[in-house]
């Protein structure tokens, strides 16, 4: 599924689509008003969303609205979030060898001092 999920956002309209549904459910009309494509390919990308699990179609009426669906949103922000772990560890453990073990920069700073 999350393999599903990154494939729907790698495009920005979508990621534009969702942006816009967390401020609340939409319909195709209003979804595609501020993009310069036709309700039809505003569809295509809704398809692309709801088969990722991140939007789902709601029936009111005659309208149907989209709203954002936030469970595979999560998915893949806990699996980015484990590499952020990863990241973060490896800059303390920089950190702290640097801040333990003397910078090239001090020992030549040291040596000029000796010669005055």
């Amino acid at each position: 599924m999350l393999d599903t999920t990154f494939a729907a956002l790698a495009d920005p309209t979508r990621r534009a689509i969702l942006r816009r549904l967390a401020e609340g459910e939409a319909t195709v009309t209003e979804l595609s008003a501020p993009f310069a494509m036709s309700q039809p390919a505003i569809s295509k990308h809704l398809k692309v969303l709801e088969r990722a699990g991140l939007i789902s179609r709601g029936r009111d009426g005659q309208r149907r609205p989209c709203r954002l669906e936030a469970g595979p949103l999560k998915n893949a922000m806990d699996w980015i979030s484990d590499y952020r772990d990863y990241w973060e560890e490896s800059y303390q453990r920089l950190d702290a060898l640097l801040l333990n073990e003397p910078s090239d920069l001090n020992e030549l700073n040291d040596g000029e001092e000796d010669q005055s």
